[in-house]
């Protein structure tokens, strides 16, 4: 069991007061990273601190007031539910750089430089990512951050999200090998003929072009007819 020396705070306050538990670190971050299931094995101690450094324990009437309960479990699944967790520095950095590489590339695939229709590269969103000294929430999907961040690199990166639309027309000795890949981008119609051609409309983010056009000719050895009827 984690020493008290080694565990970390979950804090939650309102109304003035304070509440503190101690918790596993490991544990706290795999359950925020949703690698652990459940809240087990994650107390370091079985009390509620009102201040923890002082070793002053909060008031059993002041928790049935905040949190309805003086159940140690169901206080703490509150406070990792709605406080703060204060993971160790290399905890947050860790996982804040993992989010970064998932914000970037998502604007790799979807976004493009109006400039030249062509996807911004990697480099040129990581600089400017620094350059606005982005914000990333380390246990934030980063989905729900895309928002925030494109707005923070519109004044130094021009980006704009457009979808495609394209024709693709496979022959039949590649139809059943490239359906998976089609299907993976968005099929919006698709048909088969009587000689089992396999002829398609697919829909994409216009950044996500490039890769498409290698993947399916990949699988086709080139032999595969596509065609831009719009956005």
């Amino acid at each position: 069991m984690t020493s008290l020396d080694k565990a970390i705070l979950a804090v939650y306050e309102k109304g003035g007061n304070k509440f503190e538990l101690y918790i596993d670190p490991d544990a706290a971050y795999a359950y925020l990273d949703k690698r652990k299931p459940d809240l087990k094995n994650m107390l370091v101690s079985e009390e509620v601190y009102a201040d923890a450094r002082k070793a002053e324990k909060a008031k059993p009437s002041d928790l049935q007031k905040v949190f309805g309960t003086t159940d140690i479990m169901l206080i703490l699944e509150f406070i990792i539910k709605h406080g703060e967790v204060q993971l160790t520095t290399e905890q947050k950095r860790k996982k804040a750089e993992e989010k970064r590489k998932q914000i970037i590339t998502i604007l790799m695939r979807e976004a493009i430089d109006p400039r030249t229709s062509a996807p911004h590269p990697q480099l040129r969103i990581e600089n400017a990512m620094e350059e606005a000294r982005v914000h990333i929430e380390p246990f934030k999907d980063a989905r729900e951050q895309l928002d925030e961040v494109v707005k923070a690199l519109r004044p130094l990166l021009p980006m704009k999200f457009e979808k495609v639309r394209i024709a693709v027309k496979v022959p039949a000795a590649f139809a059943h090998k490239c359906y998976g890949t089609l299907k993976s981008y968005g099929i919006q119609k698709e048909e088969w003929t009587k000689s089992g051609e396999l002829i398609a409309v697919v829909e994409m983010f216009a950044g996500m072009q490039s890769e498409f056009y290698d993947k399916i000719n990949k699988l086709t050895a080139g032999q595969i007819e596509t065609k831009i009827i719009g956005t």
